[in-house]
């Protein structure tokens, strides 16, 4: 059985140079997919020439942007084909999820079906963001928690690992948002269809390099997000 990560990536060319070798020197043995949203600064290029050498890592081309949700998406239904895929991790591609806590994450996989890597639990804790962004993500994961009984903190954070087995039970179909409200809805799901959680600490640094993705409208629809999930039928 595989552990599989998924990276998407938009204008990451710098740092997926970086984050790829960082992860195999850790775990040589796991499988990185790379998705790439025709990224005119030539990250899929990059990516291609690191293939060379990394045997392990492979390259999900789409022709166009539209968003992280349809990205993953996108990623997770070529993924989750291959029997022997045993989990599938996310992960941000400008270095904010530090590698060093893959292997915690994967080993706590074995007793459950989602693990969240936490900025909000003891332990956990964000570095570089400016206090409105700090206090609006706080505010934000707490406000969907108590909307959606969801029993994790972090509601938000993009660094998770799937067991495929739960993944399969998706119906991606009726998966319809995007940014930080794709991955509250993504957990709203699998909390759905019965995945137990367990939250590992992790210290998210934000960005050094290329720019945040964070916009408006992602604020506007996290606002929304939790109260259409919860209001919406399931199935």
């Amino acid at each position: 059985m595989k552990n599989v990560i998924i990276i998407p990536t938009y204008n990451e060319r710098e740092n997926i140079k970086i984050l790829v070798p960082i992860i195999f020197n850790i775990i040589p043995d796991i499988s990185i997919l790379v998705v790439d949203d025709n990224s005119p600064d030539g990250t899929s290029t990059v990516v291609k020439e690191m293939q060379t050498h990394y045997t392990r890592l492979s390259l999900l081309s789409r022709s166009n942007k539209n968003g992280l949700g349809p990205a993953y998406i996108n990623a997770f239904k070529e993924v989750i084909k291959d029997p022997e895929v045993k989990s599938v991790i996310m992960m941000d591609a400008d270095l904010s999820h530090d590698p060093k806590s893959l292997n915690e994450m994967i080993q706590k996989s074995d007793k459950f079906s989602v693990i969240i890597g936490s900025r909000y639990i003891q332990g956990g804790n964000t570095i570089g963001w400016e206090y409105w962004r700090r206090a609006l993500s706080f505010w934000g994961n707490l406000y969907c928690r108590m909307i959606t009984r969801m029993p994790i903190h972090d509601c938000t954070g993009g660094f998770n690992v799937i067991s495929a087995k739960l993944l399969r039970k998706i119906d991606f179909s009726k998966m319809d948002m995007g940014g930080y409200a794709f991955i509250m809805q993504l957990k709203y799901f699998l909390y759905k269809e019965g995945g137990t959680f367990f939250e590992v600490p992790i210290t998210f640094v934000n960005r050094t390099g290329g720019e945040s993705k964070i916009s408006s409208h992602i604020i506007n629809e996290g606002i929304l997000a939790p109260w259409e999930m919860i209001m919406r039928r399931y199935k």
